[in-house]
Formats: C-alpha cells, sequence, structure tokens
C-alpha cells in the first residue's frame, strides 16, 4: 500500500485485509495493515478482512482510524470466504463510477488514510459462513495446541482451512482476488477518466 501510494496510484486489489487477530487481547497481534489504511491514501478492493480475524474488532479500529469502509454492492461487511460477516459496511455504493467519485473526493479534501472497498466473494464461490468458521475454530485450536503464534499464524491457518475444507477455501481465495482486481480495474478506468476531464 505505502509503495502503490508513493507511485501515485490511487487504487489497488488485494485478497483481504489484515486485522486483529482472535484473542487479540492476550496476544496483542493486530496486523500492520490497520495502522497503513489509517495514513496512506490508498482505496484498497477487498474481499473484507480475513475470516480468522476478529471482524468486529477490525472495524473497530479502522473506525478509530477514520477509514471509510464501503460496500460494493452490499450492506454487509465480507468476511473473505462467505459474503457477510454479520457486521455493516459504513455506506453501500453501486458502480465502480460511484467509488471513484469517492475517492476522487477523498483526495481532493486532503484526508491521509485509506479507503476499504468491500467487494464480497463472488456467491458461486462462497462458502456457508457457519461451515468455515468451524473449520477456523478447529485450526485455531490445533495452532494453539502446537503453540503457532506470530507470523507463523496466519499462514498456517490458511493451510490447515485448506486441508479441512478439501480445497474449497483456496478456490475462494482466487475466485475473490480475481474478482477484486476486475472490481479495482474498472474503478481505475472511471478515476482516470475523473481527474483526465
Amino acid at each position: 500500500m505505502l509503495i502503490t501510494a508513493r507511485c501515485g496510484i490511487p487504487i489497488f486489489a488485494t485478497g483481504g485485509i489484515g486485522g486483529v487477530h482472535r484473542r487479540a487481547a492476550e496476544t496483542f497481534d493486530i496486523s500492520a495493515d490497520l495502522a497503513e489504511l489509517g495514513r496512506t491514501p490508498v482505496a484498497v478492493v477487498c474481499a473484507g478482512a480475513k475470516s480468522i480475524l476478529d471482524i468486529g474488532k477490525t472495524l473497530e479500529v479502522l473506525e478509530t482510524q477514520g477509514v471509510p469502509v464501503l460496500g460494493y454492492r452490499t450492506d454487509a461487511f465480507p468476511a473473505f470466504f462467505s459474503r457477510d460477516s454479520g457486521y455493516r459496511v459504513d455506506r453501500r455504493l453501486g458502480t465502480p463510477r460511484a467509488l471513484a467519485q469517492v475517492i476522487r473526493v477523498h483526495r481532493q479534501l486532503g484526508l491521509q488514510g485509506g479507503i476499504v472497498i468491500a467487494n464480497p466473494v463472488p456467491e458461486a464461490d462462497a462458502l456457508p459462513a457457519a461451515a468455515i468458521e468451524a473449520c477456523i475454530e478447529a485450526a485455531c485450536r490445533e495452532a494453539e495446541a502446537a503453540g503457532i503464534t506470530g507470523k507463523a499464524l496466519t499462514p498456517y491457518l490458511l493451510a490447515r482451512l485448506n486441508t479441512l475444507t478439501g480445497g474449497q477455501s483456496l478456490r475462494a481465495n482466487t475466485a475473490l482476488i480475481r474478482n477484486n482486481a476486475a472490481l479495482a480495474a474498472q474503478i481505475a478506468v472511471e478515476y482516470a477518466a475523473m481527474t483526465r476531464a
């Protein structure tokens, strides 16, 4: 995100943002993504926060950092593999042009933080929230039993989820990053047209 901003690129896509890990009250494991979003003026298109995180606390930190959370054609904040985390976005917008307009105004106002654009995984590739949550809880218990923490935790959990879902989580991950890249490109085209005018 920092490199993107320094290159003058206002929009980029990722799979899902990092955030506040489960049990963060004990581990203090909070992704640097949240601090960067609070200080770097780039719009990040994502499928929400990684579902292995504490999504409610992640959204609270984003609010504290002054980061708007916009939903693309959704009122629900997605949970990476599933389309609805049970939390809401700040505002729903229905077109890449509308999102580009928000980014343009954000930059014109000189606001220093970023924008989160939540783009749910395509419906055909989404995993049922209850099923993926059961797998996450199992993987978290296994990680705790094995003493896996810190930077090693996310890769471990994602690999275990791939195994526990029989590869469905990896397929969803691939689909959502393609979906996010396509939306980011559409927003970028609209933004470029606006700023050239």
